[in-house]
């Protein structure tokens, strides 16, 4: 896989939450996670963000292991932080504390200089009723795309 076009979608992200704000925020790594990341070994299905002493971190994002690693080899499912500027994590916590507001890694991707990047969105959860109009949308969508390629 050419290492430009890495870019790992958390694709439940969109249909359970409202997206209202996108940051991109850089991932502290070790040298086999980010190996990993760029043979698109990772997965950001269950994953989501929190505070812990006012630093922001991600959990539950799954990196396998390198398959050419040794017993230097990461774990693959542990809290990696993020890196904000301090003005965007303390806008964030705030929001954060709301009712309804949460932190959610959107799509992982490998920047121009080959940096492993995460863009997380500040998220409010959806109910029954948008999700069921978010599929009503998909299946016209298709429907309507299926009828053009005729």
């Amino acid at each position: 896989m050419n290492q430009k076009n890495i870019r790992i979608k958390n694709k439940r992200a969109s249909f359970e939450y409202f997206i209202l704000e996108r940051y991109v925020a850089g991932i502290v790594l070790t040298g086999t996670e980010i190996k990993s990341i760029r043979n698109g070994k990772a997965n950001l299905a269950d994953s989501y963000c929190l505070f812990e002493n006012g630093e922001l971190f991600v959990r539950g994002m799954h990196i396998s292991e390198y398959s050419f690693g040794s017993y230097n080899n990461h774990i693959a499912k542990r809290d990696r932080k993020l890196l904000l500027t301090k003005r965007e994590l303390k806008k964030l916590q705030t929001k954060v504390k709301e009712k309804g507001y949460t932190l959610v890694p959107t799509v992982l991707f490998l920047n121009d200089r080959g940096l492993a990047k995460l863009e997380i969105g500040l998220a409010r959860g959806k109910h029954y009723y948008d999700k069921r109009q978010d599929i009503k949308k998909r299946d016209s969508d298709r429907e309507i795309s299926r009828h053009l390629k005729r």
